[in-house]
């Protein structure tokens, strides 16, 4: 239907989408991957795991290039003496790092199948990644995504209320399922945030943030948050041996956009800048209550 006809009381309704897309990088970085006489093994990179499931994504890499249940490796990270790693950030960081911990396993696994016996200091493989991702052809690399959104508006207050949203992703191979939608729905979350409550303003006498803390910067609450869904399809990376992209960032890509356009085909109204506010929304105007 066209913008502004679809009502529930004094509630203008409207859905609507946005594409969203990413870059996949990787940088170089090194790993290595120890085998240990008891059966178990070690790899050791330099990464960094800042809640993103990092340590469970690599060490299901690892199980699954040595051939070996999960529950046998062990992954140390955050140690610069492992050597040179990419940091954690640019939606890289897991990319980069399980290129590198997948060419050790490899290496290692093949070792250990000539039959060599495993000494008490264990065998060691290191692995680096420099050579292989400067080998690439040069190609932009990108991970993809669709975002859906249904949205409330109040024809007397202004707010806007996301009821649904739902994203969907093509962002290479999942690692672990259930991590990567906590991922891609957090990031949802805070493409909601950033549309309709976080605002940066500055006082104009002193040049100071006004909300320079949580007691002044509105951010999404609970209450805030609707139902939020996603999904992905596969879409392996060519070129890379695990066949991951990143998806730090490419669930909040498009979720402001996506509550943009639905409060659009709500009111009629577009509005170009953020957070569309109350009173952004009453100063726009709205269809007649």
């Amino acid at each position: 239907p066209r913008p502004g006809i679809r009502r529930d009381g004094r509630w203008l309704l409207g859905t609507g989408t946005a594409a969203a897309s990413f870059q996949a990088g990787a940088a170089p970085s090194t790993a290595t991957a120890t085998a240990h006489p008891d059966g178990g093994f070690t790899v050791r990179i330099a990464a960094a795991d800042i809640g993103t499931g990092a340590r469970t994504a690599l060490t299901l890499v690892a199980a699954d290039a040595l051939g070996v249940a999960p529950e046998r490796v062990r992954v140390r990270i955050g140690d610069s003496a492992f050597g040179p790693a990419m940091i954690a950030g640019g939606s890289m960081g897991t990319r980069s790092w399980s290129w590198a911990v997948k060419l050790a396993a490899e290496e290692l696994r093949e070792r250990l199948a000539l039959g060599a016996d495993i000494p008490a200091d264990g065998i060691t493989v290191r692995s680096d990644t420099t050579a292989a991702i400067g080998a690439l052809a040069a190609a932009e690399r990108h991970s993809f995504g669709a975002q859906f959104a249904e949205v409330a508006v109040d024809v007397t207050t202004g707010e806007v209320r996301v009821r649904r949203m739902l994203g969907i992703f093509a962002a290479g191979r999942i690692i672990n399922p259930l991590t990567a939608r906590n991922q891609f729905l957090g990031g949802m979350t805070w493409g909601i945030s950033m549309a309709l409550h976080e605002e940066a303003l500055r006082d104009r006498a002193s040049g100071g943030l006004v909300g320079a803390d949580l007691a002044g910067y509105h951010v999404a609450t609970h209450a805030d948050v609707p139902r939020i869904e996603a999904d992905w399809i596969e879409d392996p990376s060519p070129g890379d041996p695990v066949g991951i992209k990143g998806i730090g960032e490419i669930g909040i890509v498009g979720a402001a956009a996506a509550v943009a356009n639905a409060v659009w085909h709500a009111t009629g109204a577009r509005h170009r800048d953020l957070p569309i506010s109350p009173r952004r929304v009453l100063m726009a105007g709205a269809p007649d209550a």
